[in-house]
């Protein structure tokens, strides 16, 4: 499936080494401000080539609109965005034309198809999710509406574990690292990976401050688990927790429940979701990726005819993935509360009745 969410759809296309990318977001309500500048600073953040921690290939990320727009404000139709590729180095990945890449999707899209794009993965290169950037980034002018505003950063990187969550010094950080304290140290173990042809993984602290309660739909659309199903979609992500998330298992039930006073929520080891439906509290995600599998050592495989080989690989590639997949996941969360606000606006009568009769009250 290429395409994510019910109410507000995106739909991406394109390939790492092909003409462009894109994507369709559709369901955005017309009269929404499009900010081009802002989705353009958003694509900038997650764009390669902007300092020797990532991939040395420069993509300019330059977004394009193509429908969906006039004068600056949504019109209720699908908004097409294209992002022409520009700095493809295709010949980098002709020595492995039959060869699959371990820790790649080589071996696994050529048994699903029959034949792969081995120009840099094709469609499930990282490179797609500037698509999904695009998108996030109108769900987040909407989000922007409604007083919700999403922010992410580095918690941890090669097991290098930050304790301070400071998102104001992330947004300046190289490496979108939460702690000032470890950044050092974080960097360090990047570049030496990186020396050694080798690279780290990292896990990416996502949270979403304004969010209204009643966002979610149980049974089987609950806001927890789409959550989980958007970030396990990013390229790289291997496990994803929600609050607490694994910690909450070593805890007793007295000292996870989150006591409520009149003035709210004393704690917040939910992560800001009871029963698959947001509490009104900051919502929070973590999101663990592995390490790049593009590395240069040589490692065994096989090729397309299943003999065994040895794998030398070339090209440019990020030594720690999850730097840049921290903006995909702000992208993800807004998407998701985006699409679930909107699920939302008809559960209860008196909404409909404000839409259409005036009779209904403005709150809830």
């Amino acid at each position: 499936m290429n395409t994510f969410g019910k109410k507000l759809t995106l739909t991406t296309f394109g390939e790492s080494h092909g003409k462009a990318i894109g994507c369709i977001l559709d369901g955005v309500p017309a009269g929404l401000q499009i900010d081009e500048a802002f989705i353009q600073s958003e694509l900038d953040r997650r764009k390669p080539g902007k300092s020797k921690l990532e991939t040395g290939r420069k993509e300019e990320d330059k977004m394009e609109i193509l429908s969906g727009v006039f004068e600056g404000i949504s019109t209720g139709t699908p908004i097409a965005m294209i992002i022409f590729n520009t700095n493809q180095k295709s010949r980098d990945y002709d020595n492995i034309k039959d060869l699959f890449r371990p820790g790649h999707a080589d071996f696994t899209y050529f048994h699903k198809y029959g034949l792969r794009d081995y120009r840099g993965g094709g469609r499930s290169s990282a490179r797609e999710t500037a698509a999904r950037v695009a998108g996030g980034a109108i769900a987040k002018l909407m989000l922007e509406e409604l007083g919700v505003k999403i922010e992410s950063g580095l918690c941890e990187v090669d097991g290098i574990k930050g304790e301070i969550q400071d998102f104001l010094h992330a947004k300046g950080s190289k490496l979108y690292a939460l702690d000032p304290a470890v950044e050092a140290q974080q960097e360090e173990a990047i570049l030496t990976a990186k020396e050694n042809h080798d690279s780290v993984g990292g896990v990416v602290l996502t949270r979403a401050t304004g969010v209204p309660a009643g966002l979610g739909e149980p049974l089987y659309y609950k806001l927890d688990a789409i959550l989980a199903e958007a970030m396990m979609g990013i390229n790289a992500a291997k496990a994803v927790e929600i609050g607490d998330g694994v910690a909450s298992t070593h805890l007793k039930g007295s000292q996870n429940n989150d006591e409520i006073t009149p003035d709210g929520f004393q704690t917040n080891h939910a992560g800001g979701i009871l029963g698959g439906i947001s509490n009104g509290d900051t919502v929070i995600v973590k999101t663990h990726f592995k390490p790049t599998p593009s590395i240069f050592q040589p490692q065994h495989t096989i090729d397309t005819q299943g003999h065994s080989t040895t794998l030398e690989l070339k090209g440019r590639h990020d030594p720690c993935v999850a730097i840049r997949g921290a903006v995909v996941c702000e992208a993800m969360m807004a998407l998701t509360l985006a699409d679930m606000a909107l699920l939302n606006m008809g559960k209860k009568m008196e909404h409909l009745q404000s839409i259409y009769t005036g009779k209904g009250s403005h709150n809830g």
